[in-house]
């Protein structure tokens, strides 16, 4: 991994060390002019890596609301792109280690950041460093907040809830209909695996919806941030998740045909389970909420199914 100790060019600007109200962050934010940075420095976005800058201030400055970020924090930023939201952080929180995958967004890096003390930039992909390392280099519980390249929402989301890290939160800008479908209730049309994925893990919560306007380059799609408070999980994972994938194998087919078909077990015996937690024997998988496939998912390990 690459580093840039953002420590070592200060002359300008020095973090807080007490928590600012929003409107003092946004008043400190305000020089900020992302394109004008990008231009100055010869930058060009690369669709590869699915760059998208923030550069409404009053955006930024919520999503360090959102993500409630204090003075005795320390955050995982995941994409430091032009270093905008790194700086709103940075205003609030006691450390910031943000990872960026472009090297090329050195320069321009130096110039968002110049002077603040408590910010470290890991030149790497997220998805490439051991949990071990980010441990390290944590160094004790962090909060994750992101402002997430469409194509790697999933990968990086699970790689934090999948991993025992001391993590109190991920806050992530992600596409509005991924947000959906992380927040979805049972019966509706956004309700299935990525749902349950995350709601076995996290409480999850919408807490805005952006514009693709408060972007640059401005993407095709709108936004929404999600604060996702890691909760205690379940006892049978392996259960569970084959369970779910299951059962919306195929959403059109009932729960019983989506059991036999994946577990090889007889109508009879898929019936039979589906009676013992109370549960129609005519029901589709997306009528079950969290609750109801934890229970389903005890009585087939009670059962060896």
């Amino acid at each position: 991994m690459t580093c840039l100790d953002i420590a070592q060019c200060r002359h300008k600007r020095k973090s807080s060390v007490v928590r600012l109200t929003f409107d003092r962050l946004c008043d400190m934010l305000k020089d900020m002019n992302v394109s004008e940075i990008l231009r100055k420095n010869s930058f060009a976005t690369k669709k590869k890596f699915g760059q998208n800058f923030i550069t409404d201030v009053n955006l930024l400055a919520a999503i360090v609301d959102d993500a409630e970020i204090e003075s005795s924090d320390i955050v995982v930023e995941i994409g430091a792109g032009a270093g905008t939201l790194t700086a709103a952080l940075a205003q609030r929180a006691k450390k910031v280690i943000a990872f960026e995958i472009d090297k090329t967004l050195k320069p321009v890096l130096h110039e968002t950041l110049d002077g603040y003390e408590n910010i470290e930039i890991v030149f790497s992909d997220i998805l490439k460093v051991a949990p071990s390392e980010l441990k390290k280099l944590a160094g004790g519980s962090f909060k994750v907040v992101a402002n997430l390249p469409y194509y790697i929402t999933s990968p990086v989301i699970f790689y934090f809830l999948e991993s025992e890290f001391p993590l109190i939160s991920l806050t992530v800008m992600v596409q509005r209909e991924v947000a959906l479908r992380m927040t979805a209730r049972p019966d509706t049309s956004d309700y299935g695996v990525l749902t349950l994925a995350v709601e076995s893990r996290a409480d999850a919560k919408i807490t805005r919806s952006v514009s693709r306007k408060m972007f640059f380059p401005e993407p095709n799609v709108d936004s929404a941030v999600v604060r996702l408070t890691l909760n205690d999980g379940i006892p049978n994972r392996k259960t569970f998740d084959k369970l779910v994938r299951a059962a919306f194998s195929c959403r059109r087919k009932t729960l019983v045909n989506n059991l036999m078909q994946s577990f090889g077990m007889p109508r009879a015996k898929a019936e039979d389970l589906l009676v013992s937690i109370g549960v129609d024997v005519k029901v589709r998988g997306e009528a079950l909420d969290k609750e109801q496939f934890l229970a389903l998912a005890n009585k087939m390990d009670e059962e060896t199914i």
